[in-house]
């Protein structure tokens, strides 16, 4: 990035034609803010600061799309288990279709979270959601970091106007809220905080499209941003069902795999509930059904976690494992979303429709 201190406007022997026709039409101090605003969006270097479940996801769809990876996890053994969890998704990301260049040897893992961000185009954190973490690590990340590179945190529920608190250029922090398993699903949640610039936002937006994502952009700083705000209510409903003895967790995932589950994948919610509305639509569906919402069907709180309800949890989906692994089951998840990934965007195409329709 160029940085020039002039008293005024004006062309003069050392400038280049774009830097004096940029003088030519803004102040100094307008001319500072414009190049403040231009974030790296090409990306060759791509940072991810833990790697656990979500940071080897970053990790895997960066390498999958062919750039170079530097990661940093202070854990013991993380390196090991960190290239573990990438080959064990490389499969499904060769079905997939790799990027030119994409290759598992372009990871590097270092000691230190500034050797970690230093020369990176982009950085995403996936540290446990802990505030004071975050904080810390944020104000280490940034200050460590080139002044116009990104930074995306994959909190689930954090809001960035607290954690990126003491970052240095705030402007450029997001939240970039993705969905297990990263490396497949596209869905990631764009969340600004109170000192985030706009253009940071649809620059990150930018950053996440590079990366086959679909980026979401959350209009309004809340807790647990969209998804996981309907994710937690479900969850709780669910966890309610278990408690009050009216089914097993086997049961209720079939409830949603062979039920709504498959709706969802490909039409959502409230396009759903329009077409069960008739040719009427959704003006007559929540005619007929909406005082159903007021039925004491369910429950907002969730129940206590106690020792039987964890127990019951555990025991439920320990039946449903078998004897299969987690990373066989993994491998199975991923062949499954890959077909029906597939399976929505022909179908779309046959329809005339865009996948991200």
């Amino acid at each position: 990035m160029l940085a020039i201190a002039v008293s005024r406007p004006q062309k003069c022997a050392g400038f280049t034609d774009a830097i004096a026709s940029k003088l030519g039409s803004y102040g100094t101090t307008e001319f500072f803010q414009d190049v403040a605003m231009t974030f790296i969006t090409e990306i060759k270097t791509f940072a991810a600061l833990g790697s656990g479940v979500i940071g080897s996801g970053w990790v895997s769809r960066a390498l999958a799309h062919g750039l170079d990876v530097i990661a940093w996890d202070p854990a013991p053994g993380a390196e090991a288990a960190l290239r573990k969890r990438v080959a064990n998704a490389w499969g499904a990301l060769e079905k997939q279709g790799l990027a030119p260049g994409a290759s598992q040897d372009r990871l590097r893992f270092v000691a230190t979270i500034e050797e970690c961000v230093r020369d990176a185009d982009f950085i995403q954190e996936s540290a446990p959601e802990r505030l004071d973490l975050k904080l810390e690590l944020h104000s280490k990340i940034s200050a460590a970091a080139k002044p116009n590179a990104l930074i995306g945190s994959s909190t689930s529920g954090l809001l960035p106007s607290e954690f990126y608190e003491s970052a240095t250029h705030p402007e450029r922090c997001v939240v970039g809220h993705p969905f297990n398993p990263v490396y497949l699903l596209p869905l990631v949640e764009v969340v600004g905080g109170k000192n985030t610039a706009p253009e940071a936002v649809q620059a990150a937006m930018k950053v996440y499209e590079s990366l086959g994502m679909r980026p979401l952009h959350v209009r309004k700083e809340v807790p647990g941003f969209i998804a996981d705000r309907l994710l937690e209510a479900l969850w709780r409903e669910a966890l309610h069902l278990v408690n009050d003895g009216v089914a097993t967790t086997g049961e209720i995932d079939d409830a949603i795999r062979f039920g709504a589950g498959l709706r969802w994948s490909f039409m959502g919610t409230f396009l759903t509930y329009t077409l069960a509305g008739g040719d009427a639509g959704m003006r007559h569906f929540m005619a007929q059904f909406g005082p159903a919402l007021q039925l004491p069907w369910t429950y907002l709180p969730a129940p206590e976690l106690t020792d039987k309800l964890i127990d019951d949890v555990v025991d439920g989906t320990t039946d449903q494992l078998g004897t299969h692994s987690i990373s066989a089951l993994e491998r199975y998840r991923d062949d499954c979303l890959l077909a029906v990934l597939e399976a929505v965007k022909t179908t779309k195409e046959k329809h005339g429709m865009a996948f991200s329709e």
